[in-house]
């Protein structure tokens, strides 16, 4: 599981709210717990959390997604084989954009706390970097009861 050290914390934003690397970094070992309850999961690596606003999520969704507008987190999955990492180096499980505006934005009109519904998007976006999705139905379930487990765990009521 990722330690402090083992996590980037960029705030690119005016007026950003105090979230300490600490913190981060047991949103995704939270993350990275319950996601390693599957074989497949990718669960150690370094992780960027890279804090951003609407401009700067809005071009990344467009370049990466194609899909307009900003969005509250975006997962940048790191692939060791093909950049090339060779076994020295410390491995990446990827990069987290979270769009400051966005999650606040949304934390107000669903009635949640801005902490608990920023520990989400990092919970939410980690569970993708571990290789989860939910295109389809029966992977958006597991992926939803992974972060309702997730957030238990560090204390948050389900978000749904």
């Amino acid at each position: 599981m990722p330690s402090q050290n083992d996590i980037d914390l960029q705030w690119v934003v005016d007026d950003a709210p105090a979230v300490t690397t600490a913190q981060l970094a047991d949103w995704v070992a939270a993350a990275l717990a319950v996601a390693a309850t599957f074989d497949e999961a990718r669960t150690s690596g370094a992780v960027t959390v890279r804090v951003v606003d609407e401009d700067e999520s809005g071009q990344l969704n467009e370049g990466f997604r194609e899909k307009p507008g900003p969005t509250n987190v975006l997962a940048f999955p790191a692939d060791s084989l093909l950049l090339g990492v060779g076994e020295d180096v410390e491995p990446e499980l990827g990069d987290l954009v979270v769009c400051l505006p966005v999650v606040q934005r949304e934390a107000g009109e669903q009635n949640k706390a801005f902490e608990a519904h920023f520990t989400h998007m990092v919970v939410h976006g980690t569970l993708h970097l571990a290789g989860f999705d939910h295109i389809e139905d029966e992977d958006a379930l597991v992926m939803e009861a992974l972060e309702v487990q997730a957030l238990q765990d560090l204390g948050i009521a389900n978000p749904y």
